[in-house]
């Protein structure tokens, strides 16, 4: 059991460092049985801006409903070199097929394929075993379709908190400006 904040952090340092996806607070406290939500919390932002001032290579961030170190981007390039694992590509029908499930969502097949134009069916499995994207259901129409909305690496891959951290569409015609 904790003791003070400062091997409370250190506690949930290990837990962040140890989990392979975002942790999120809630899994910290069923680890932390008895610790306050609100403690936890503190502690987490505290973490936050210790890592923000440190001279590190990395840094805590909340993404995709939890928590997750990261490489600072001006040290990407030793990593990559570490790991020597190409990332994934994206075909430009990939990446549109998932802004529409992105801003559309829960969205449904037949939505996506009418804003594209083409059939999407290739495109969705790719997305579904990459876990950008999930499956929600399925629509109470004749048919029953299924729906389809993103998932938690999409989150996390984009570094997103949630989905309202998303650019707004004006956000992005004005870049296109």
């Amino acid at each position: 059991m904790p003791g003070s904040e400062l091997h409370l952090k250190a506690i949930i340092e290990s837990l962040i460092f140890a989990s392979q996806s975002p942790i999120k607070v809630s899994r910290i406290a069923q680890v932390l049985e008895g610790i306050k939500l609100r403690a936890i919390k503190g502690a987490l932002d505290n973490l936050i801006r210790e890592f923000q001032t440190s001279n590190r290579g990395f840094f805590l961030e909340e993404v995709a409903d939890g928590f997750q170190f990261r490489t600072k981007p001006n040290y990407q390039k030793w990593v990559k070199k570490l790991t020597r694992t190409r990332p994934d590509r994206f075909s430009q029908a990939s990446l549109e097929t998932l802004a529409i499930v992105a801003y559309r969502q829960p969205v449904v097949r037949s939505d996506i394929e009418q804003i594209r134009g083409v059939d999407t069916g290739g495109v969705l499995k790719f997305l579904l075993e990459k876990h950008l994207i999930k499956i929600l259901g399925r629509k109470a129409v004749p048919g029953r379709p299924i729906i389809y909305g993103t998932g938690g690496k999409f989150l996390e891959i984009f570094g997103l908190k949630d989905l309202k951290d998303l650019p707004s569409l004006r956000e992005i015609e004005r870049l296109n400006d």
